[in-house]
């Protein structure tokens, strides 16, 4: 597993725990040195009110989704055996989502 991997799990959302998909957006020294991984949510609705912590992935196809997603700041730590890798992000979709984080949290 590594930074920028699309995966699937049983996933809690905001209002509802079910399968979907998630970004690791956990550092490779992170992943080396725990048994978890941080994710992000990735949600087919786009946000009613988009955010800086928001955003809507360009090559979501080529990531193993199958429907157009949209990243949210929705940060969950996960033990990386309930999850499955289907995909990466693109160098374009992961930097965004990089920069999404980055405005999520304090600096």
């Amino acid at each position: 597993m590594r930074p920028g991997d699309v995966v699937v799990g049983v996933l809690e959302g905001a209002v509802e725990t079910k399968v979907r998909p998630a970004v690791v957006i956990a550092s490779s020294a992170y992943l080396r040195e725990r048994p978890d991984v941080l994710v992000g949510i990735l949600a087919t609705r786009p946000p009613a009110s988009p955010a800086s912590t928001d955003y809507c992935l360009r090559d979501w196809q080529a990531a193993g989704l199958r429907a157009e997603s949209h990243f949210r700041a929705y940060v969950l730590t996960v033990h990386r055996s309930e999850l499955t890798i289907i995909g990466h992000l693109s160098d374009h979709d992961w930097t965004s989502v990089k920069g999404c984080v980055g405005n999520a949290f304090a600096k």
